[in-house]
């Protein structure tokens, strides 16, 4: 799969890599903090901004038993629980921010993690569906998904490449092959060592679809990089201000990094640019500084051309190097001063 275009995603081709700003729990359960954040993410030249549409109660249970502690990371000492009733977006806030966004310009979208999430969605007219890392072991949840008949975007982040291709599978048996795979890792913040960005062309490759990251590295090093390796979709946590804190914002891009990715990723895509051996119209004027024949010592007429009185030199207004053996031996027709360019009407 090359290229997708629907609902104002346009996705892979030609297309400019498509950018998301990741809301995430960076709202510290302040609608306007939310509301802010869209807008911002529309100045830094974002093209989406994707939500998460859970609670705490449709993606665990309240249960304080070893299985659901957290150990370590980020989030070490609560319970899943606990941590997704403080990252969790409200639900009526979410046609509310994607009104928003529409009026904006910015598509907007969501990670739905159940299948009341979908209908909720569904209600809203998303564009698009993300499928988060964690989620893409739960088939009966991508099948509900994929038939919506919406583009569908899949975090790898916990995969194996058996899960990705069961995953894969279950989009296209629901005649949904609009898929968006995303290299991603997932740890929080991630190791840039641990990016391995190399899958992300062999994953467009090996399972046909249209292949990006999703990135938790600090910084922007990963994402560009991503983008000279071929990704088609960059998702990245933002955040307005890293001081609004909350579960995500450790590794999350304020304003002034995202913007300077964006800009970063749009250079890239410039310097990428398309398989091409002519020479520009700038580039013939620095051909001037190449290598050519000249004389380097005074000649009379019918003084033999050899290595002592012909050297390759910048610049290149006289006859290319390749000739050199060819003239070497025969004779001036006049008197050549120093420095003159070789030309063929001065050999004989």
């Amino acid at each position: 799969m090359n290229c997708l275009n629907r609902n104002g995603i346009q996705i892979g081709g030609n297309f400019p890599t498509f950018i998301i700003a990741e809301l995430s729990a960076n709202h510290k359960q302040s609608f306007d903090i939310a509301v802010e954040t869209v807008k911002v993410a529309k100045e830094t030249g974002a093209d989406a901004i994707k939500l998460q549409t859970y609670t705490a109660d449709t993606i665990t249970i309240n249960c304080n038993k070893e299985h659901f502690q957290i150990k370590e990371g980020l989030w070490e000492g609560k319970n899943l629980y606990q941590l997704y009733q403080e990252a969790y977006t409200p639900w009526e806030w979410q046609p509310k921010l994607k009104k928003i966004a529409d009026e904006l310009g910015l598509i907007c979208f969501s990670s739905p993690f159940d299948k009341t999430a979908v209908d909720f969605l569904e209600k809203m007219d998303v564009p698009a569906y993300k499928v988060a890392s964690p989620e893409i072991t739960d088939i009966p949840l991508i099948q509900y998904i994929a038939s919506k008949g919406k583009p569908v975007i899949i975090s790898t982040g916990i995969a194996t490449m058996e899960d990705i291709q069961e995953a894969v599978n279950a989009c296209r048996e629901m005649g949904n092959d609009k898929i968006i795979l995303l290299k991603c890792t997932s740890v929080y913040p991630a190791p840039i060592e641990e990016a391995n960005l190399r899958t992300i062309p062999d994953l467009a490759e090996r399972f046909d679809v249209i292949a990006g990251l999703s990135d938790h590295t600090l910084g922007i090093t990963v994402p560009v990089t991503a983008v000279a390796l071929g990704a088609k979709v960059i998702e990245k946590h933002f955040i307005l201000d890293k001081s609004v804190g909350g579960p995500d914002a450790a590794f999350s891009l304020d304003k002034a990094q995202f913007k300077k990715m964006v800009d970063a990723v749009r250079s890239a895509e410039k310097a990428l640019g398309k398989v091409n051996y002519e020479i520009s119209e700038k580039v013939k004027k620095s051909r001037i500084f190449s290598r050519s024949l000249f004389v380097v010592r005074d000649m009379k007429k019918g003084n033999m051309f050899s290595e002592e009185n012909v050297r390759s030199i910048r610049p290149g207004y006289g006859l290319a190097p390749k000739h050199l053996k060819e003239i070497t031996g025969k004779l001036a027709t006049k008197n050549v001063k120093k420095g003159t360019p070789l030309r063929w009407e001065l050999i004989k």
